[in-house]
């Protein structure tokens, strides 16, 4: 039995993760067994919804206890700093979307992971979902891509992070798409709570997304190429977390992940860039 330990209860994650796997026992021979919340109150909550047994002081009581760890925070600059402990002790680990919050902290973490011989992995769930694959295998009959566009809610404000916060999801879903050889990226921000993200490529493709705050916005995609575009709705798989927890839970066991250090790094560096475009207003080169 593969027993794991989850850093973070305030995320939805949390629960959803120990549902499919302790409920629900959808991947065979693993199982949630310690989770260390934010608070009491949120430990007791995902715990209990979880069948969760045992609740720890520190996220680093679960070292000795567990074989892999899963850290889930709402705000992605707590994620690193309570990994690291983990990550000495050399429990793999999966970083919940998005990976950290600063791209430099990010590079010195994998680096000590790669020094250490530790699995690491990070993604958002859209990219897993069977409608995004399906999009991305229609996309790729359309020749040179000129425009992607993708929409989705985000609210830039937000106190877990402002545009990193949800932002993620689509800037994961565009980089995979397109690739890294990026440009610049701004954001174009509108009187209210809707605004706009522009990330541009070197080869002069163009990704547009439509960051909505003013209402509850499924996801979206739209790619314009030299052989026509495409249009769909990025729909949710009927267990929407489970493709990229047998992801993750293969890694622990096989120590083998397909994410890189530009998989993950990549949506870090952009959201960075973004969150600098607010401020100044106007573009802001990235290196990734």
């Amino acid at each position: 039995m593969l027993n794991i330990g989850i850093v973070g209860a305030e995320n939805s994650h949390t629960a959803a993760i120990a549902k499919v796997l302790n409920v629900e026992k959808r991947v065979r021979g693993v199982r949630v067994t310690h989770v260390w919340g934010e608070t009491k109150a949120f430990a007791e909550k995902a715990a209990a919804a979880g069948e969760i047994p045992n609740i720890v002081k520190q996220p680093e009581d679960l070292i000795g206890q567990v074989d892999a760890a899963a850290v889930d925070h709402r705000h992605g600059k707590f994620h690193l700093p309570a990994a690291a402990p983990l990550l000495e002790a050399k429990l793999p680990l999966f970083i919940d979307k998005p990976f950290c919050y600063r791209k430099a902290e990010g590079a010195k973490f994998l680096a000590r992971a790669k020094k250490l011989k530790v699995p690491v992995c990070s993604f958002s769930t859209l990219p897993k979902q069977a409608s995004y694959k399906a999009f991305a295998k229609k996309m790729r009959q359309l020749g040179e891509i000129q425009t992607l566009v993708a929409t989705g809610s985000c609210d830039i404000k937000s106190k877990w992070g402002g545009v990193f916060f949800y932002g993620i999801h689509q800037v994961d879903m565009v980089l995979r798409l397109l690739g890294y050889d990026i440009a610049h990226v701004q954001v174009a921000k509108g009187k209210g709570q809707n605004h706009s993200a522009h990330i541009s490529y070197n080869n002069g493709t163009q990704a547009t997304m439509n960051l909505v705050g003013g209402a509850s916005a499924p996801f979206h995609l739209t790619a314009i190429g030299e052989q026509g575009r495409i249009d769909e709705p990025m729909v949710s798989d009927a267990s929407s977390y489970l493709t990229g927890i047998r992801d993750f839970c293969k890694m622990f066991r096989t120590g083998v992940t397909d994410e890189t250090d530009e998989t993950m790094l990549g949506p870090v560096a952009v959201l960075e860039g973004l969150e600098k475009s607010i401020g100044r207003k106007g573009p802001v080169k990235i290196s990734i």
